[in-house]
C-alpha cells in the first residue's frame, strides 16, 4: 500500500492478508498510526497473524526486494488484473484512497505491469480493501490456493 489514508481500509487489508497468506508492506507516510482504534477494530485480532512492514519510500521497497515483479493498480489501464500470470515473487501496489497512485510512481513500472479492475462506465474506483481482495485472491487462485 502506498501512503494509505483510511485506517478502516488498512485494518480490513490486514485481516485479508491473514486469511490469504499475503504479506503487507506499507509505504509511508500514512494518514494514521498503526495503533489507530479504527484500524484495530477493522483488523479484529488478525494483526498478530499478518506480517506488516513499513517502508520509507517505494524505492526502499524496490531495493529490498529487487527480485519481485511489482504490479501497479490503476484505473488508467486496459490491462485487466486477470491477464498476467502471477508468481510467488509478485507484488501488488495500491495507491491512497483519495487519489490512487501518482504518475511519478506508476511511471516506475512498465505498462504491462499496470493492472486494473473492470467497472461500469463513469465509475471512478472501487473501495481500496475490495480492490486488494479481488486482486490478491486472483493471484492466489492462479497459484492453486497453495500455502507456500
Amino acid at each position: 500500500m502506498y501512503k494509505p489514508q483510511i485506517p478502516h481500509n488498512t485494518g480490513n487489508i490486514i485481516r485479508l492478508c491473514a486469511n490469504n497468506g499475503a504479506q503487507l508492506h506499507i509505504v509511508e507516510p500514512m494518514g494514521f498510526k498503526l495503533d489507530n482504534a479504527h484500524l484495530k477494530r477493522a483488523s479484529l485480532d488478525y494483526t498478530d497473524l499478518t506480517s506488516t512492514t513499513l517502508h520509507d519510500s517505494i524505492h526502499s521497497y524496490i531495493e529490498e526486494f529487487p527480485e519481485r515483479r511489482i504490479f501497479a493498480a490503476t484505473s488508467a489501464t486496459s490491462n485487466i488484473y486477470t491477464n498476467p500470470k502471477y508468481t510467488w515473487n509478485d507484488s501488488f501496489l495500491f495507491g491512497p484512497e483519495d487519489k490512487g497512485l501518482p504518475d511519478k510512481v506508476l511511471n516506475i513500472f512498465p505498462e504491462e505491469q499496470h493492472i486494473g479492475i473492470p467497472m461500469f462506465p463513469n465509475n471512478r474506483s472501487l473501495n481500496l480493501s475490495n480492490a486488494v481482495a479481488i486482486t490478491s485472491y486472483e493471484a492466489w487462485r492462479q497459484l492453486g490456493f497453495s500455502k507456500k
